[in-house]
Parts: C-alpha cells; sequence; structure tokens
C-alpha cells in the first residue's frame, strides 16, 4: 500500500517540478493572465470527479453559506497568488521562481503563528532561519538578478501561503478535507477571474489600465494563442501539473500521511533548478546551490524531527511493557 503512495508522491513531485519550466516555454505565446486561467479551468475538470467522490464518501453537503469562503480562497490562489507567480515566470528565471515559490511552506510558520494560534517551535524557528539564509544566498541582495522577478516570486509565495493558512481555517469549521477545498476553491477563483477577464475588455477600464502601463491587464484574450501546436503545452499545464499534480498528491496523502506526502514540496526546490538547467539552460551558480541546500534542510527540519521524536516516543513506550 505504502509502496503505491511513494510511487504517487514521486509522479506529484514530478509535476510540480516541471510547472515553471512548462509555464516558461510558453509565456510568450500566452497573456499570463490567459495562461493562468486556462490551466487553472483544466485542471478543475480533472479534479472534479476526485473531489465530489470525496465529498459524498465525507457525507458532506456545500450550503450558500460556503460561497463566501470559497470566494476568499479562490480570490487568493487563483487570482492574487497565482498572477504574481505568473508574472515571476515572465521577468525571472524557472528554477530562481521554483526556489523561491517553495519557501511557501516557511511563510506558514509565522503565519500560522498570528492566525492559528500555533506555537513557533524551535525546529519551526530554525526552519525558517535555515531557509531565510537559503533565499538570502539565491537572491544574493548584493547583485539581484531580477528585481520585480524576485518581488513576485515572493509575493506569490506568501499569498499561496496565506491561502494555505485559510484552508486550515476552513477544514477546521466545515470539516472538508483539502481535496474538496481544492477544487472548489479553484472553481470559484475561475469564475472570478472570468469576470475581471471580461471586465478588461469594458473600453473605459481598458483605457485606465494601458494608461497606468498594466498592458497585460487591458483585454484580456480568452483564445488567442491556442493553436494545435500549443495544445500539447496547454495539456500538460492543466491535466498533469495542475490537475493530476494536486490529485496525486492528495491520493499520496491517504496512502500514507499528510507529513510524508509533504516531502514533496521539500524535493522541488532541489529538483526543479536541476531540470531547469537541463531543459531550459539555466545556471545553476555556487550561491544558488548553497542556498538550495540551506532551503532544503530547514524544510526537512520540520518533516525529519518531529517524526523522529514521535518514533523515539514510541520505542520508549514500547520498551516500558517489555
Amino acid at each position: 500500500m505504502h509502496n503505491k503512495g511513494y510511487l504517487y508522491i514521486l509522479l506529484a513531485t514530478f509535476f510540480f517540478s516541471s510547472m515553471e519550466i512548462a509555464l516558461k516555454l510558453v509565456v510568450n505565446q500566452f497573456n499570463p493572465i490567459q495562461i493562468n486561467f486556462i490551466r487553472f479551468v483544466i485542471g478543475s475538470m480533472v479534479l472534479w470527479p476526485m473531489a465530489l467522490r470525496s465529498l459524498k464518501a465525507a457525507n458532506l453537503k456545500l450550503h450558500y453559506f460556503h460561497l463566501p469562503f470559497f470566494a476568499i480562497t479562490g480570490f487568493l490562489c487563483v487570482i492574487v497568488s497565482m498572477t504574481f507567480f505568473q508574472l515571476a515566470i515572465v521577468y525571472a528565471q524557472a528554477s530562481l521562481v521554483a526556489i523561491l515559490f517553495s519557501c511557501n511552506a516557511v511563510f506558514v510558520i509565522p503565519l500560522a503563528h498570528l492566525f492559528l494560534k500555533e506555537k513557533m517551535t524551535l525546529i519551526s524557528v530554525s526552519s525558517l532561519f535555515l531557509s531565510l539564509i537559503g533565499m538570502y544566498f539565491i537572491v544574493n541582495p548584493e547583485h539581484i538578478p531580477n528585481v520585480l522577478g524576485v518581488c513576485f516570486s515572493l509575493l506569490a509565495a506568501i499569498t499561496f501561503a496565506l491561502y494555505g493558512i485559510l484552508g486550515q481555517i476552513g477544514r477546521r469549521r466545515y470539516g472538508f478535507n483539502g481535496l474538496v477545498l481544492t477544487f472548489f476553491s479553484f472553481v470559484v477563483g475561475c469564475v472570478e477571474m472570468f469576470m475581471l477577464m471580461l471586465l478588461s475588455h469594458v473600453p473605459a477600464i481598458a483605457d485606465a489600465i494601458t494608461q497606468m502601463g498594466l498592458t497585460d491587464f487591458a483585454n484580456i484574450p480568452f483564445v488567442k494563442g491556442v493553436t494545435w501546436n500549443s495544445i500539447p503545452s496547454l495539456i500538460y499545464l492543466g491535466v498533469f501539473v495542475t490537475g493530476l499534480g494536486y490529485s496525486l498528491y492528495f491520493i499520496a496523502m491517504d496512502e500514507t500521511s499528510a507529513s510524508t506526502a509533504s516531502i514533496t514540496f521539500f524535493i522541488k526546490p532541489a529538483l526543479a533548478p536541476i531540470m531547469a538547467a537541463f531543459i531550459l539552460g539555466d545556471a545553476l551558480h555556487e550561491n544558488t546551490v548553497v542556498g538550495i541546500t540551506f532551503i532544503v534542510i530547514g524544510s526537512c527540519l520540520t518533516f525529519i524531527v518531529p517524526g523522529f521524536q514521535q518514533y523515539h516516543q514510541h520505542h520508549t513506550h514500547s520498551h516500558q511493557y517489555q
């Protein structure tokens, strides 16, 4: 049973690690907001049957009072965080975006303390500190490769971490699992984005946005660039990265555990830059390798140490009865 779970983790890790690379390959073919919308619509379709089955299995029903919650999570994830993420892809190397966005788990620590009243332990603070050192090496403030790209990557990571915190609040309040929360957040977020894309075609709004220099947000196309040549890329981004990536992650969680499945996001900051170097030719500098090492160690602290402590407690407890 666990072997199957580890296979799902491996596949989810590959799909998530290839996300920035796949987006970078089509960055010049689509409007950044448009590609964001397309991949989440396709991804939602893939998640649909599994989410409804999960909802039925848990004997839970959706009510109208759930809508404001999903409106907030959908807006924060699909529109805010993923728009920052998409803009980061435009302005920075795929490897840099992958590493910095992977640090969203680090930002969860102070946000969980602030909103969920979770204690900041020595392990969590150490993890945060090591990851921040890693980011310092990668960003290299004395020679920032692209200020806009770095800023958009960090804003995407912070807002995605906040989305994760809101998801935790929703799970506690309504009893929805991660798959159901993700699916309905995606769906409502796509509806909200569709409405905003329609508004961007209103002449007065489009002119005002253009005058502000934000041309990517004016007259956002819906199907422009969708050709026979671009369909394979869209299928990979929508079906495999967004849809199957999240599906496999949640199945892996059921097959193993939440903490075991989360190793996906600890491997990504190391794997994604290597993949970007081979596929896109992104340079892998020494400071980047040092930074990745700090981030991986910092992330693993939150995964390995609690697991070791639980094992030690169980081992000690069992010895007492021998």
